[in-house]
């Protein structure tokens, strides 16, 4: 079988790729017909990236926990990139780690400290606030982080940088 990662990117161009040649179908669409059919359309392609990210990142704390032995995957993941002087990649993995759980459990702490740093953050996090943010937006869906294309590579890049310092720490370990 091959490593978690490379499928894990292969998947996310794939996906990509299908949902973005559907959005443009869609768009041209409605440029001539402004069926309810084709906005809910391009609302289903922006949950599906939602949906394919936190599978990505849930399936990719299942193989932690598994390779690492650990029920806590994620952190122990994040300790050992501490460990060894990652503080910057396990920075970025946590904030991603915190914008999964919000997208999965909605306004809890993960999303509370998200918030607290949204204007440092690579990604968009929402509040109450940003309604207006979505006037004339017919794609948009309520979610409490903006998952776009950048947002899906991005958690699939992590994965992949996370896994390479894990593999050169602990050969022994498969993902």
């Amino acid at each position: 079988m091959h490593r978690f990662t490379e499928l894990a990117d292969r998947a996310a161009s794939l996906a990509l790729n299908a949902l973005n040649e559907a959005e443009t179908e869609t768009i041209e669409a409605l440029q001539t017909n402004g069926a309810t059919v084709h906005v809910k359309n391009l609302q289903m392609i922006r949950l599906s990236k939602a949906i394919f990210a936190v599978g990505m990142f849930s399936v990719f704390e299942a193989m932690l926990q598994d390779s690492l032995d650990k029920s806590g995957g994620f952190e122990e993941a994040r300790k050992l990139l501490r460990s060894v002087g990652e503080a910057d990649l396990e920075r970025r993995f946590h904030d991603y780690q915190l914008a999964i759980n919000a997208l999965k459990h909605g306004e809890g702490g993960s999303y509370k400290k998200l918030l607290a740093r949204r204007d440092a953050l690579p990604f968009k996090v929402f509040s109450r606030d940003d309604e207006n943010e979505f006037e004339g937006d017919v794609s948009a869906i309520s979610t409490l982080v903006d998952v776009d294309d950048a947002f899906v590579e991005a958690c699939g890049g992590l994965i992949h940088e996370v896994s390479e310092v894990i593999a050169r720490v602990k050969p022994d370990v498969w993902l």
